[in-house]
């Protein structure tokens, strides 16, 4: 994903080999200063890894919370369709439910 916008690998600022001129820069600095740019490159690298994984994590965890929210909502309206109350439930436990999930999915605050 983030690769697509990269053009440098670590790895490609490692083996850079840049033309020696009599008034070039010192080759000392220069590498002080690359060697600080992979270590910035590979940490950002790290983070963008660990990030997609926390992002699939959690896309993952919505679609079920979701899930569980059309769930519960189908059964309040079947329970409201036959007549108000199923034995197998109490409606006031599924509405409190239904908004915690609510404030879950959706970020809603009372």
């Amino acid at each position: 994903m983030y690769n697509d916008n990269l053009y440098l690998t670590p790895q490609d600022i490692l083996d850079k080999e840049f033309k020696v001129d009599t008034k070039g820069y010192s080759m000392k600095e220069v590498d002080k200063f690359l060697d600080m740019v992979i270590r910035d490159y590979t940490s950002f690298t790290n983070i963008i890894k660990k990030l997609q994984i926390e992002n699939r994590q959690l896309a993952s965890d919505n679609d079920k919370l979701k899930a569980e929210y059309r769930k519960l909502k189908n059964m309040i309206d079947s329970a409201n369709q036959a007549g108000g109350s199923a034995p197998n439930f109490n409606n006031v436990d599924l509405l409190k439910r239904i908004s915690a999930l609510e404030k879950i999915v959706y970020g809603k605050e009372d």
